[in-house]
């Protein structure tokens, strides 16, 4: 993990100390922090040649490569850190669940040493990790692990050192006292993942702001003058309308984009869902086909029926949204199932806990319990219950063997949780009141990560919308209204041009006026000539072409950007909401623009 040497690091870069190769030890990067700084060495050598360069055959490039060269230096030695500060900080999603598992474990068993393996088997990710090494370090030795990793990762998220510290003291404490120290903990986690959530969505708000503002409002609102500029002289072609939308803009969406994701709020992770998930397709190629086949029909349908230039825009757009839908759906639709099981998991612990209570066997319970859960929870409880009876096995077996009852439940906190049952079956009645407990820290995990998830839907929102509505909206109405505009002016500096050839009265017939009239006329057709070439319409449909481009590159990017930070890096999320926003801005997109050109 990254030390307080790897988090303050100047702003120049630390090429002395141990911030760099702790953060490639963080990340498993196969590179050394010495190559790490002879490549950044490299990319400014490389700038600073393009722009000697560039100071005999370009000048004006020349400073801004020396910017690109200073840039790539600082910005290939500080990424390695940047990552890994953010991987670690993601990871603090998962100290909620960890925290509440090493507690439900003090409950059942109050030994610090096996809670904190328990607790490290909630999270496979890198805070699981790091538990789990901490507790292997610790064997053999007065201390159990878990309070040194509450220190270690306490230099980041101050709750977690203070949570594990009172898990530490329940072991310590009379058994009249350890339920307090143990709901002090989970208190005390749950406070500070709370705060540390609002206060992270919150900080987000200004750039998020400052993101949609000039990266989406001011260039769509810029699309309207372009006339204007032109006829002021500044010269507007397509190629620079081109680069600049269709290059230098999703650029710089993909690194503020970039930027933001690396500041986003610690969340609860969801577990990834594995690729040979039985409810995902063996075969991809039939969403390949399926997708080809709807850009085929859109290219057909649009070049019969609507302006040219949309054809390859209703293509790209249908298309590629298909293949997205089609290919992340499966996998959305597990998340899904498996975040109902989880919504479950509560009322399942809570029922069997108060029948084990009673003096009711655990797999008495289960099987009773199956048939008052309701939704996927229950369905995993009577297939538990079914395995048992059938197979006459006990609760480990039925639900982590093979083809067990969570097979095809790809979640960690649900596979860890009901790990409880397991120990519950073997200490019998006392574990009943245990059991129901750890059902009340279970509802209250999902209400504060409910809490944090709105918090985070408060900025998003936003660009969502926009992405999929109001950016294609406002850039289909701006491309007609600019069409409309350069149209009319030309057609005024049509006119002016005629009325400035035209001869002055009375000076016909003398050779004076003749000169005269014919310095005029050539200087007034030169000037005309000159406004006509600065004032160039440009081309409707070449201009519609590349808005339209830069429209679909918002669609995706903001969505994408919207959704990773709601959900982290779930890729299936991802791209199926990709999938459904490109689709949607490419209709809007059009029908705005056709519906403003009408109206014009």
């Amino acid at each position: 993990m990254l030390s307080d040497a790897a988090e303050s690091e100047s702003n120049w870069g630390d090429t002395t100390g141990d911030a760099l190769a702790e953060a490639l030890a963080v990340l498993g990067w196969p590179v050394t922090a010495a190559g790490v700084r002879r490549a950044s060495d490299v990319v400014a050598l490389v700038g600073v040649c393009a722009a000697l360069v560039a100071t005999t055959l370009v000048p004006p490039v020349a400073p801004l490569a020396l910017v690109v060269a200073a840039g790539g230096w600082y910005g290939v030695r500080r990424l390695p850190v940047a990552v890994a500060s953010a991987r670690e900080t993601a990871a603090l999603g998962a100290a909620p669940v960890v925290v509440s598992h090493a507690v439900l474990r003090m409950r059942l068993e109050p030994t610090v040493e096996r809670a904190g393996a328990f607790a490290a088997s909630a999270d496979d990710g890198l805070l699981g990790r790091s538990l789990a090494e901490h507790v292997r370090r610790a064997r053999g030795t007065p201390a159990s692990g878990l309070g040194a990793w509450g220190d270690r990762w306490g230099e980041r998220f101050p709750a977690l050192r203070r949570a594990t510290s009172l898990v530490v003291a329940a072991d310590r404490a009379p058994s009249t006292e350890r339920a307090r120290s143990l709901d002090r903990a989970m208190d005390a986690i749950l406070d500070g993942t709370r705060d540390r959530t609002a206060s992270a969505a919150a900080a987000l708000g200004g750039p998020v702001t400052a993101l949609y503002a000039f990266g989406v409002l001011l260039p769509l609102a810029l699309v309207a003058v372009l006339p204007a500029a032109r006829v002021a002289g500044v010269g507007v072609t397509l190629p620079v309308v081109v680069v600049l939308y269709d290059v230098v803009l999703p650029f710089v969406l993909v690194v503020a984009g970039g930027w933001l994701l690396l500041r986003r709020p610690a969340t609860f992770p969801a577990t990834p869902v594995p690729a040979d998930h039985p409810d995902l397709p063996a075969r991809r190629w039939p969403v390949l086909v399926g997708a080809l086949a709807v850009a085929t029909f859109a290219w057909v349908v649009v070049s019969r029926t609507l302006p040219a230039w949309m054809t390859p825009l209703a293509s790209l757009g249908t298309g590629v949204g298909v293949a997205l839908v089609g290919w992340f759906r499966p996998a959305v639709a597990v998340r899904e199932r498996t975040r109902s099981v989880e919504s479950g998991l509560s009322d399942a612990l809570y029922l069997v806990g108060r029948r084990v209570a009673e003096g009711r066997a655990v797999e008495a319970a289960i099987e009773t319990a199956a048939e008052e859960v309701m939704g996927p929870m229950g369905a995993v409880l009577t297939d538990t219950a079914r395995r048992q009876r059938t197979l006459r096995v006990g609760v480990d077996e039925a639900l982590y063997g093979e083809h067990g009852a969570l097979a095809t439940v790809p979640s960690t906190r649900v596979e860890s949780t009901l790990r409880l049952l397991v120990v519950a079956a073997r200490e019998g009645s006392p574990a009943g009141d245990a059991l129901v407990v750890v059902g009340d820290h279970v509802e209250q995990l999902r209400s504060v990560e409910r809490a944090a998830r709105r918090d985070l839907r408060r900025v998003t929102t936003t660009l969502t919308n926009t992405a999929a509505v109001f950016g294609p909206l406002v850039g289909g109405v701006t491309v007609a209204l600019a069409a409309a505009m350069d149209g009319r002016s030309l057609a005024g500096l049509s006119s002016v041009s005629s009325a400035s050839s035209m001869p002055p009265s009375g000076t016909v017939g003398t050779a004076p006026s003749t000169a005269v009239v014919g310095a005029t006329g050539a200087s007034g057709t030169s000037a005309s000539s000159s406004a006509a070439t600065t004032a160039a319409a440009l081309p409707t449909s070449a201009l519609a072409l590349a808005v339209g481009v830069y429209v679909l590159a918002l669609a995706a990017l903001l969505t994408a950007l919207a959704t990773g930070l709601e959900h982290g890096a779930d890729r299936s999320r991802i791209g199926y909401r990709v999938g459904l926003a490109l689709p949607t801005a490419t209709a809007l997109y059009l029908t705005a623009f056709l519906v403003a050109e009408t109206l014009t």
